[in-house]
């Protein structure tokens, strides 16, 4: 179990991060184990953290706990004596990410997320890890026994950033992809164990041995067993089935086309089931539109700039909503649900003793990988922090591909940190997704002045 806290500290650096600001706020006014403490919100966007903050005293008042609430947009107000800082800002994100991709599709490079790799997560991580890094600064001064959670993607270059640069602070990364018992839940029903309406029980929890490992958002399947039998087959039935009534993507839009027909494709080639495919396909070069034979999948669609600003204002509508009383807190409260920086969070206060897929050292957890590739894990938690269970190995040729993703987030993590054009260099001709010294050297040069406002001095 890990050290508990009494009354914990939870500051969110972020709070305007509507993804995760609205669950953290009602996790922490539901969960006995988090509400007699305080939650700290910070945002560089006054006006949006003055709308979260009156959001989180009127759902703490609604619901009679004792969490105190405290908001500023100086970090250092709100730091000390924290016991948990979770990272989840980014630098207008929605209008960085549509430039990445439409810079990217003009070299060949079609990203349907453009976040965690190709020249979107790489440029991502040259936005995001020095203002975390200066974060890190004041967390050492100012709560330097804190856990840092980085819930800023692309987390495994960030995660990997800040094991490498920051030995000394306490950390991991999260990605709610893998959020348990959720996932389990999931392939539980997927592999016909239960039926869609049943209940996921202790007693199906303890026969169903799923393990899943790898680099965050290309996590694949190693094992899926039921009492002792593979069901790993039957999850890669249920996918097969469902690529036939395939639409176009719906609320994800090009993260979620064609998913379950690429899924199929990669566990046929692969013999592993993808468990983020809306990520993964990112990942490999399959659905890049590079091949000379016609493909029964298209091409990768290109991440939708215009569908993210209505998603977004549609979020901020519905906060204005509750602030001003347009809709009644109580609605608030059975329209949300916890999160998962927050269940991990309960899970550490409360010594509850629940498993949580965590971005971490590998430690040994896939035999065939190095103890400090940080792969995303299922870990257990001790007063030291998460320790990863037991993944088995990872077949050739999905190995290598982990090595490579996994070389090029190590390589940019040190190319944000130094501000070095080689090592940047280095990184994008590393990735995956790129196949051109010409083209890399376009794609840097146009990137570094399209985002100059947004990156460090040492890239002028």
């Amino acid at each position: 179990m890990s050290e508990s806290v009494q009354h914990p500290k939870v500051v969110v650096i972020g709070a305007g991060s509507l993804f995760f600001g609205r669950q953290s706020i009602w996790q922490m006014v539901h969960s006995p184990m988090l509400n007699g403490g305080t939650l700290g919100l910070v945002d560089t966007d006054e006006a949006r953290l003055e709308k979260m903050a009156a959001l989180a005293r009127m759902a703490a008042a609604e619901q009679g706990g004792a969490l105190k609430i405290e908001a500023s947009a100086d970090r250092t107000r709100v730091l000390p004596g924290a016991d948990y800082v979770v990272l989840s800002f980014a630098d207008r994100s929605v209008k960085f990410r549509g430039i990445d991709c439409e810079v990217a599709l003009k070299y060949g490079v079609r990203m349907c997320s453009g976040d965690t790799i190709g020249p979107g997560g790489i440029f991502r991580t040259l936005r995001e890890f020095p203002v975390i890094m200066d974060c890190v600064k004041d967390i050492r001064s100012l709560c330097p026994k804190a856990w840092v959670i980085n819930y800023i993607n692309p987390t495994a270059a960030n995660g990997i950033g800040l094991m490498r640069y920051a030995p000394d602070v306490r950390s991991f990364a999260l990605c709610d992809g893998l959020h348990m018992p959720r996932v389990k839940r999931m392939y539980a029903k997927r592999a016909g164990i239960i039926a869609d309406d049943a209940e996921y029980t202790e007693a199906v929890e303890r026969k169903f041995d799923l393990r899943i490992a790898g680099v965050n958002h290309f996590t694949w399947m190693l094992k899926a067993e039921y009492d002792g039998k593979d069901v790993m087959p039957r999850i890669a039935e249920h996918l097969r089935r469902q690529a036939a009534t395939e639409t176009d993507g719906g609320d994800l839009g090009a993260k979620g086309k064609f998913n379950d027909s690429i899924g199929y494709a990669l566990y046929e080639a692969f013999g592993r089931v993808p468990t983020c495919v809306g990520h993964t396909k990112e990942y490999v070069r399959f659905w890049q539109g590079l091949g000379k034979t016609a493909e029964p999948i298209p091409p990768l669609s290109i991440w939708e700039t215009d569908v993210r600003y209505k998603r977004h204002a549609d979020m901020w509508a519905e906060v204005d909503d509750f602030v001003s009383g347009r809709r009644p807190m109580s609605e608030f409260m059975t329209v949300h649900g916890p999160d998962h920086a927050t269940d991990v969070i309960e899970n550490m206060v409360g010594r509850l003793g629940k498993p949580f897929y965590i971005n971490t050292p590998n430690r040994g957890a896939v035999s065939n990988m190095a103890d400090d590739a940080f792969l995303e894990l299922c870990c257990d938690f001790t007063d030291a922090g998460p320790v990863p269970r037991p993944a088995g190995d990872f077949p050739r040729g999905l190995r290598a591909m982990q090595e490579q993703v996994l070389d090029t987030h190590e390589l940019t993590a040190e190319a944000a940190v130094t501000c070095d054009r080689a090592i940047l260099r280095r990184a994008m001709l590393t990735d995956p997704l790129v196949s051109s010294l010409a083209d890399t050297d376009a794609m840097i040069d146009a990137l570094l002045e399209a985002e100059k406002d947004a990156l460090p001095d040492g890239w002028r």
